[in-house]
């Protein structure tokens, strides 16, 4: 029997806490699906998921971050046009000066009024349920 499963992804939310606003870093995309995402990528066999989400905001923004908080689970199956995924998405802070990497062909600094259209993924739904929780104290939904 050949079972066919989500492939587990970490998605990253990054406040620069050393900056006024604490703004959240955005990578643009090197590889399909083109446009702004929220740095992140596959979990690797053999590593938890708090490591995945470490290395690859290393890998992508050049960044040590320190994770906050595990902030929800994203699983719609249409959520990644290339394959089944589920995102664990973190909360996290850093420090310092951020620089595109790997598959980051840019990034940029958005405060969460400033984020931008064009985002990939359910990248756009992730940062509204965010905002909805920073400015109001209030979890995603776990029925939508």
């Amino acid at each position: 029997m050949t079972y066919r499963n989500p492939t587990p992804t970490v998605d990253i939310i990054i406040e620069l806490i050393d900056r006024p606003a604490r703004p959240i870093i955005l990578i643009e995309r090197l590889n399909p699906p083109y446009g702004w995402a929220i740095p992140g990528g596959f979990i690797d066999y053999g590593e938890t998921v708090e490591t995945a989400a470490k290395r690859e905001a290393q890998e992508e923004v050049g960044l040590d971050i320190e994770l906050i908080e595990q902030f929800y689970v994203y699983s719609d199956p249409n959520r990644d046009p290339r394959q089944h995924t589920l995102s664990i998405v973190f909360l996290a802070a850093a420090r310092g000066e951020p620089k595109a990497a790997d598959d980051a062909k840019n990034l940029e600094l958005f405060e969460l009024w400033q984020i931008p259209n064009e985002l990939c993924f359910d990248h756009a739904r992730i940062l509204q349920d965010y905002c909805r929780y920073r400015y109001y104290g209030m979890r995603p939904r776990l029925d939508h």
